[in-house]
């Protein structure tokens, strides 16, 4: 608003001032308000010396009619052709007595016209603070006035546009045989109001006539009762106000709103449209996920994104989920755990990767994965026994089958295992599985009471060395093979780890945080219905089942043979009787 409102007195100051220079100092000066104005003057080869004598004076008529002042309009000038020339900045005068004597010693360049270069110059050096231009935040109008008499040897389209992006107001006057096209690219809009072009210097002093009456018109926004919420428009003595991109002005012509986009009914949102300023953006309900065109809605996975808790599985549904037990199981009144007998007694040895290509971070993730299968156990002396085989380029036992005898024991252990790094033996720590792990010696229970052993090998790549034998010789020697692989683990490898039937003891994560998916499914897989061991060892809740059912059938054993006996009492009464007869 305010470089319309100053600019354009400007201009008409300039055109009228030459057609009778000492009439016009002789006026009252318009109070044009304070500006920053750089003229940018073309001295090329084109310019004859009685022409720039016209734009001497040109530039010495526009500086007397101006409030000149360090608070009041600061001038710089300067002139290019083939290269630029600073004849003086915004802080050189502050005296029309000294810009004018500045102006009379210009010594034209007469080479090219570098027009481009020149606008350059004066956005990245006349118009900076350190050559005197005020702040932007002061909101101070920072004016260019382009002469030129030729078409520019250089492109002035882009640096013209990023002058103007920089808060630069650019008028462009074209003299004889300058280029329409290349000075409405330079000028500000609106291009009616900030280009001009003349036939000859010595006409350019007619141009200010038709403006001399509308020069000092009264600027109605400048004594600030105009009560305008955003701007004010000067406009032939009175004025308009105007809101700023993305607002409508109200029925009281002052105030502003903003623009609700989201009541022109064309949004599409599936959900809510959520209005801002100069537009829109769709937002999904609670549980639902927004999704690549921005507008539809889709239930979000939040087993996947939040602490469900449940103990066998959770299944999502539309803005919410629910746990599942196992199948003979039911839910507990907390919806989370499942009322499960204390079934599955078996020695569980996990071997996990511990090799560099883990890393940190990933590796704790790992052991939170071994105490969410470890929370499903019943860990105890006669129940389940849990062991831990760490390994890289070697083998290590982190705590053997008989060291803890509780959940919460095995699991402290498991957060105090230190990542080892290096290389990726498995083919190693397999062997170290068989031949230590399930020995007697470290806690493995006698093959004669039967008790499942489990092996859980869990790795993140390629074996450095052979696992084909050792996996081969553990499964032959009856351990139950589970194989977890995660991002780069090979499938092939993992298969030849594995039990049969390989999909249910074979399983695969693309990386570390999706590996609690896995799970689930192996609990069902890793706790038979029961132990195969002696007596003791035996499903107490299947062994109260089979008690009931004995019972039962005795009773009705029992119950059968007393009626046989009365029918067969009652039969030999009848034959009494017919041989009697």
């Amino acid at each position: 608003m305010m470089k319309l409102l100053y600019a354009a007195p400007l201009l008409l100051l300039a055109f009228t001032a030459l057609e009778a220079r000492p009439k016009i100092l002789g006026t009252t000066k318009c109070k044009t308000g304070p500006l920053d104005i750089v003229f940018v003057i073309d001295s090329s080869r084109s310019v004859r010396p009685f022409e720039f004598e016209t734009m001497r004076r040109f530039m010495i008529d526009i500086i007397h009619n101006l409030d000149i002042g360090p608070n009041a309009t600061r001038v710089g000038v300067i002139q290019y052709s083939s290269q630029v020339q600073n004849v003086f900045s915004l802080k050189s005068f502050f005296t029309r007595a000294d810009m004018e004597k500045a102006i009379n010693a210009i010594v034209p360049l007469a080479q090219g016209t570098m027009t481009g270069l020149a606008i350059q110059y004066a956005m990245n050096v006349a118009f900076t603070t350190q050559e005197g231009a005020r702040p932007l935040h002061k909101k101070i109008p920072r004016v260019a006035v382009i002469v030129t008499d030729g078409r520019p040897q250089d492109r002035v389209t882009d640096v013209a546009a990023q002058a103007r992006a920089a808060g630069i107001e650019i008028y462009a006057v074209g003299v004889q045989r300058a280029d329409m096209n290349s000075l409405r690219a330079m000028a500000s809009p609106p291009l009616e109001e900030h280009v001009f072009l003349v036939e000859s210097f010595d006409l350019i002093q007619q141009f200010g006539k038709q403006f001399q009456d509308k020069l000092c018109v009264i600027d109605a926004c400048a004594d600030g009762r105009h009560g305008c919420e955003h701007q004010c428009v000067s406009s032939l003595g009175s004025y308009i106000c105007r809101c700023r991109t993305g607002y409508q002005l109200n029925q009281d012509k002052k105030t502003c709103s903003m623009i609700n986009f989201c009541n022109f009914g064309n949004h599409s949102c599936q959900h809510d449209c959520v209005n801002i300023l100069n537009g829109y953006y769709c937002r999904c309900h609670d549980g639902y996920t927004l999704q690549a065109d921005g507008k539809s809605c889709q239930a979000s996975d939040l087993c996947n994104s939040v602490e469900h808790g449940c103990e066998f599985k959770c299944v999502s549904t539309a803005g919410s989920y629910h746990c599942l037990c196992p199948e003979g199981q039911q839910l507990q009144a907390d919806k989370k755990t499942c009322n499960k007998c204390k079934a599955g007694h078996i020695d569980l040895v996990l071997v996990i990767d511990g090799s560099k290509s883990v890393r940190p971070q990933n590796f704790e993730l790992v052991k939170q994965f071994v105490n969410q299968i470890v929370d499903f156990l019943d860990v105890s002396p006669h129940g389940t026994r849990v062991g831990l085989v760490q390994y890289s380029s070697r083998v290590r036992t982190e705590f053997p089958l008989n060291k803890y005898t509780t959940v919460a024991d095995v699991k402290k252990a498991v957060q105090r295992v230190q990542y080892m790094e290096k290389g990726t033996m498995t083919g190693l720590a397999l062997k170290h599985m068989l031949e230590h792990s399930f020995s007697e010696a470290e806690g493995a229970r006698p093959l004669s009471q039967n008790v499942p052993r489990v092996g859980l090998v869990f790795t993140d790549g390629r074996s450095q060395d052979d696992i084909s034998e050792w996996a081969r010789r553990a499964k032959e020697s009856g351990i139950t093979m589970f194989a977890v692989g995660v991002g780069k683990a090979v499938e092939e490898e993992l298969r030849a780890i594995a039990s049969e039937p390989v999909d249910q003891h074979f399983s695969y994560s693309a990386d570390f945080n999706t590996m609690t998916n896995i799970v689930d499914n192996l609990k069902v897989n890793i706790c038979p219905e029961e132990g195969k061991g002696e007596t003791e060892f035996r499903n107490p809740c299947e062994c109260e089942a089979l008690v009931q059912f004995q019972t039962n059938s005795l009773a009705i054993l029992e119950d059968l043979t007393d009626k046989i006996a009365q029918m067969t009492a009652r039969i030999d009464q009848l034959e009494n009787q017919v041989g009697r007869k």
